[in-house]
């Protein structure tokens, strides 16, 4: 019997790149000794995407679709994929065509040699600027330094997992996800392949920097109590240098007598204190903000993602 390989792809507004992610895949797939299953999942697309799929759908039985009631982000997707394939390994990729199809083979043959994961490892891209080079660089810099689990830098979602690692995500509940971050916690055993990402075929990426930057904020709190105990760290520190610079005032002032004539304001160094102390124990809020906002979504405990539609 043969193996199947289910290949998820999650779609915001993409109608023009569907047609040409489904036609290098069934090349792909046209070469290979498995039975496979395609599976889109839009994500609340405002363009025709839906249709297209749709028509794919109507011309081969092993193309699937997930539709959302609305857009739920592209970690949702992906988790819907997950949730609902049939394969014995599912491959993720983006619909943009900057992963390339083509070194699917080459997941494949590491997957059979025992490779519990094959992760896709971007070593450049022609599309990133300056800003999105640095800002992943610094991203993934940070997050082996807080992060108990390791994850590789540059790392993609253009991966092959196997069966066992799917049934593993699929018990995780939390809300607040980050795709990459998961699989890596689970463990399990990795293999990496690097590639050049190619400039993406049609249309803008949904994910702005401001999206980036939140989801990687997310990430920061979902894969490290870090941030929150640097509240703690903060605390110890401008204790201690508040206990120094009080000891030090005492001295100079009282017992000395101001023999280096600085002169201090009550007043003045009061208002400064305060104000340093203030801005502290705001940030400190901020941290902790973002920790009681996490535990809101997981208590709350809504679906992930809601289903309008689905051809499974």
């Amino acid at each position: 019997m043969q193996k199947i390989i289910s290949t998820i792809i999650p779609v915001y507004n993409e109608e023009k790149n569907i047609p040409l992610i489904n036609s290098e895949l069934l090349n792909v797939f046209s070469t290979l000794p498995y039975d496979y299953e395609i599976i889109f999942v839009n994500d609340g697309s405002k363009d025709n995407s839906q249709q297209i799929i749709n028509d794919f759908i109507k011309k081969n039985k092993k193309t699937k679709s997930i539709e959302f009631s609305r857009n739920f982000g592209k970690e949702m997707a992906t988790t819907a994929g997950l949730n609902h394939c049939k394969g014995d390994c599912a491959i993720l990729i983006d619909a943009d065509l900057q992963h390339p199809v083509e070194i699917i083979p080459k997941f494949i043959m590491d997957w059979e040699k025992g490779f519990d994961v094959v992760i896709g490892i971007r070593k450049s891209s022609k599309s990133d600027t300056f800003i999105k080079t640095f800002g992943s660089k610094l991203f993934y810099k940070i997050m082996s330094k807080i992060s108990d689990t390791e994850i590789a830098p540059n790392s993609t979602d253009f991966r092959l997992i196997d069966r066992k690692v799917i049934d593993a995500f699929n018990q995780c509940t939390e809300k607040t996800r980050i795709t990459r971050g998961l699989i890596a916690w689970l463990g399990f055993k990795r293999s990496f392949v690097e590639f050049e990402a190619n400039e993406r075929a049609h249309g803008k990426a949904s994910y702005s920097t401001i999206k980036l930057i939140k989801l990687a904020l997310s990430s920061f709190v979902a894969m490290s109590l870090f941030p929150l105990k640097i509240a703690g760290y903060l605390g110890i520190f401008i204790t201690l240098l508040s206990g120094v610079i009080g000891v030090f005032i005492f001295i100079e002032d009282f017992l000395l007598k101001d023999p280096l004539n600085m002169g201090f304001s009550w007043p003045a160094m009061l208002a400064l204190l305060n104000m340093f102390l203030i801005g502290i124990i705001l940030s400190c809020l901020g941290l902790i903000a973002l920790y009681i906002g996490s535990i809101s979504r997981e208590v709350s405990n809504r679906p992930m993602y809601v289903v309008r539609n689905k051809n499974i």
